[in-house]
């Protein structure tokens, strides 16, 4: 039996079988007894939609909550494999490219789509790319879930989503290293 609740009748929630087939790798992974699963593998992860899945919320919180775990033990390797100063100059290097590209003006951050393509709203990412300039050059406080979770309004001609999404997943990498 799961931990995880289900959806309401007649809902579609996450596939228990893919999400419980995930956690058995992850598990397995953890354990030593199997290889092949990072941080990065874990906030990637997506599950089909059924009918009287799990609860969506609870499992990416879940999920979340793996991806720190296995960020902090994927740190502590690195460090001790590359040295503390190396580690952290890769992170700061990381960190750099991110801040250069959230420094361009607003509406020209990242690729535009079509005019009748949909993409994400180019004000709310640059009004959250501002806040985000801010953590690295004030140290505002930002928390690697608000980076997770953040969304934004789908908008015609708006940022390509593929180019944000690979930002935030690069945000979130320095922070869980960082930390």
């Amino acid at each position: 039996m799961s931990s995880f609740p289900t959806v309401g009748r007649g809902k579609r929630g996450y596939d228990p079988e893919q999400v419980d087939g995930f956690l058995s790798k992850a598990r397995s992974v953890f354990d030593g007894r199997a290889r092949g699963l990072t941080a990065v593998d874990i906030r990637r992860t997506a599950f089909d939609l059924r009918k009287g899945g799990y609860e969506p919320g609870a499992v990416d919180a879940a999920l979340e909550r793996l991806e720190d775990v296995f960020a902090e033990r994927e740190r502590q390797q690195a460090r001790s494999e590359l040295g503390e100063k190396e580690w952290f100059g890769r992170a700061r290097e990381l960190a750099q490219v991110i801040v250069n590209r959230l420094d361009r003006p607003d509406k020209q951050r990242f690729t535009r789509t079509s005019p009748f393509t949909l993409g994400y709203s180019t004000v709310e990412v640059d009004r959250f790319s501002a806040r985000l300039i801010r953590y690295f050059s004030e140290g505002l406080a930002v928390s690697v879930d608000e980076v997770r979770t953040v969304t934004f309004r789908p908008q015609r001609g708006g940022y390509a989503e593929a180019q944000v999404d690979l930002l935030l997943d690069s945000v979130t990498d320095v922070m869980l290293a960082v930390r």
